[in-house]
């Protein structure tokens, strides 16, 4: 497994994984378009992804204008190998680098996802508009609890 930092270049595969998941799939995969993606990785956050000989196979955005988790997806094949943790792992580190602030993300009830995050060390919120959970990470949290134990 090789994790990097996203580039332009990953753009159609991240695409492919994000519309391969089975859970939190997108209604319109055309709503988020390639020039989405360019602005969260060169504008708004930075992005890495993780490939088996050669095959992006997950990627992980933070979006440091809203202080969240814009995307967090691995394609199904090969959930369960600790991809997710590692970019998220690797994600976190960089946005706690930066500030302090609480990091937040969405994910819908009820899912694997919600499990991840739960057991990651997230603390849930509430529900974000009709469908979702929102959850939050601290530094502290992240400090004492998620960032000593993935070191």
């Amino acid at each position: 497994m090789i994790f990097r930092q996203a580039t332009q270049e990953d753009i159609p595969a991240m695409q492919v994984v994000r519309n391969a998941v089975k859970e939190n799939v997108l209604s319109d995969p055309s709503v988020i378009s390639n020039a989405a993606y360019i602005l969260y990785l060169e504008e708004r956050g930075m992005g890495w992804v993780c490939s088996i000989k050669d095959r992006l196979v997950g990627f992980a955005i933070l979006d440091h204008q809203e202080k969240n988790v814009w995307a967090l997806s691995v394609l199904p094949d090969f959930e369960g190998r600790g991809i997710a943790q590692e970019l998220q792992r690797i994600m976190l580190k960089e946005y706690f680098a930066h500030t302090q602030e609480a990091i937040w993300l969405r994910t819908a009830p009820n899912t694997r996802a919600e499990i991840f995050y739960r057991e990651s060390g997230w603390k849930e919120l509430g529900m974000h508009g009709k469908n979702e959970l929102k959850f939050e990470m601290t530094y502290d949290v992240w400090n004492s609890k998620f960032n000593r134990r993935l070191l």
